[in-house]
């Protein structure tokens, strides 16, 4: 699907943690450098927000989730898992459970996936991931480093 993302948990848990210390961080400024794109999260990353410690009030947890549209379960998201599943089994490289089903839902759904975990979903064939925490380390070292007078400098 042209012009839409899926949000990862990664990028959520750094979303939600932007919010709460009131700060603009890498995950806001992706959105807003991306706000033309629909936003999508799947079913597993809602369950893994709401097993979590922020969001763990199901009020706080659905308005949280309210900006985007959670992706269902489908037989074709299944098939996906198998496949990467199997790929990655035969090259002993597994990841989480979890994490297959968000990388079966992109896939199905021809959607990339905007993450901070690269590690793991880098492994999966065809796969289209987004980053959005390097852009913000290229810029600052661009800038160079902050300076903050009160602070001493490391040793």
């Amino acid at each position: 699907m042209d012009n839409a993302l899926i949000l990862e948990t990664t990028f959520l848990v750094d979303l939600e943690r932007e919010r709460v210390q009131e700060t603009e961080g890498p995950a806001h400024r992706f959105l807003a450098d991306n706000a033309g794109s629909h936003v999508y999260v799947t079913f597993t990353t809602a369950g893994e927000l709401a097993a979590g410690p922020r969001l763990d009030e199901r009020e706080a947890w659905e308005r949280f989730l309210q900006p985007f549209r959670v992706l269902p379960w489908t037989l074709d998201i299944a098939w996906e898992y198998g496949r990467i599943y199997r790929h990655l089994a035969d090259d002993g490289r597994l990841i989480g459970a979890n994490d297959l089903w968000i990388a079966a839902t992109a896939l199905a759904n021809h959607m990339p996936l905007v993450t901070a975990n690269e590690e793991h979903f880098r492994r999966i064939p065809r796969l289209r991931i987004r980053t959005y925490r390097k852009l913000v380390a290229a810029e600052s070292r661009q800038k160079g480093p902050a300076r903050t007078p009160d602070r001493k400098p490391r040793r």
